[in-house]
């Protein structure tokens, strides 16, 4: 039997999803393991975690050689834990005898540098790095309001709406499901503020985009991309985001609520939903193979897409490590396949030649 190895920072993560993939692996001759890239001894090379036992629908403590085949479900913060297995990482991604379903992306900026000079750059806001707080200050002269991205940041976290006003500087931000707003009274005081929140993390700036309903409430679209058992990629469901009244965030951490597609879509004009529909397909189309040509090869998409008030489509995020809330929600009946993915995707792996494969993540390494 394949062992299926699927690693995260902590035991904790995903439990859900990963029992439910655990418990299909039996159909297709797997056992699942699941573990933490620490607990990797570099001289024997085995690795203690939990195996799933199908007799007993229980998680068994074990010691087992790393599994030839890896899900990647890490997610990495600012603490020693992470710092301590984002090397050990890196160094599976480098090992021959190791397959990993999906090599990841790299960061926000890396990822807009690639896309912008392909056929989708017309769907990216405009992006830069901010190094220093005159940069900021410099665009919100031009286009008065904007918006602060950390270029690691994921699920929300650390993104600030800025306005300039006739003599005061507004921003905003989302904390734990409320919105958190200040006032600057002038420029000096906006660029001490700066000054520290650029010391913490690394961010990027793009123009504040009106992605919100008639009732001023933040949306987009949420879609996942997957490749199948035969490794051909194809979009598993879509469905809306929809934030609180007068956030900024559609985010579900961020209190976010969750609407069907098709329903979304009956309530446009006949002609704006097909101008949509269109957009979507060619953006759809075209993402993946231009993503594995520029990294590594990935496994699945989180693609998120705003459409603006004046009717034009952006390509708001990319994530190698989707969640399945959304679809699972709108789109119950994929919970199946969805479970199902990961393991046929890996059976497909273990049983094709990964040389060529391997020749894209020796280009570059990512998390």
């Amino acid at each position: 039997m394949i062992t299926f190895g699927i690693m995260t920072l902590t035991m904790e993560s995903e439990t859900s999803y990963i029992n439910e993939i655990a418990r299909r692996a039996e159909l297709c001759d797997m056992v699942v393991f699941r573990f933490i890239p620490s607990t990797i001894q570099p001289h024997s090379l085995k690795v203690t975690g939990k195996k799933y036992d199908s007799n007993s629908n229980e998680w068994l403590e074990c010691e087992v050689p790393i599994p030839s085949i890896i899900y990647d479900r890490c997610f990495y913060g600012d603490d020693e834990h992470s710092k301590q297995c984002l090397p050990i990482v890196s160094w599976l991604k480098s090992r021959k005898d190791i397959t990993f379903l999906g090599y990841g992306l790299p960061n926000k900026l890396d990822l807009y540098n690639a896309l912008h000079s392909t056929t989708l750059a017309s769907y990216l806001p405009a992006t830069q790095a901010v190094t220093e707080p005159g940069i900021v200050l410099k665009e919100l002269f031009t286009n008065i309001k904007m918006i602060l991205k950390p270029i690691n940041g994921s699920a929300g976290y650390g993104i600030y709406y800025l306005q300039k006003n006739e003599k005061t500087y507004h921003v905003k931000t989302e904390k734990q499901k409320k919105m958190i707003s200040r006032i600057f009274p002038n420029e000096a005081k906006l660029t001490q503020w700066l000054h520290s929140l650029l010391k913490q993390r690394a961010y990027l700036l793009q123009p504040y985009l009106e992605l919100s309903t008639n009732e001023h409430q933040p949306f987009d679209i949420r879609i996942l991309l997957q490749k199948n058992e035969n490794g051909v990629w194809g979009e598993r469901g879509r469905g809306i985001r929809l934030g609180s009244t007068g956030g900024i965030l559609s985010n579900l951490s961020a209190g976010g609520t969750i609407l069907t597609f098709t329903d979304w879509l009956a309530s446009l004009p006949p002609v704006k939903g097909e101008f949509i529909h269109q957009e979507l397909h060619y953006i759809l189309t075209k993402l993946p193979d231009l993503l594995e040509n520029e990294f590594m090869p990935l496994f699945e998409i989180g693609v998120d897409i705003g459409i603006a008030k004046n009717g034009s489509i952006w390509i708001l995020d990319l994530n190698s490590k989707p969640g399945r809330k959304v679809l699972l929600h709108t789109l119950p009946d994929l919970q199946e396949k969805l479970h199902l993915a990961p393991l046929l995707y890996g059976k497909y792996l273990s049983q094709t030649d990964q040389k060529e494969r391997k020749i894209y993540h020796e280009k570059t390494l990512s998390h």
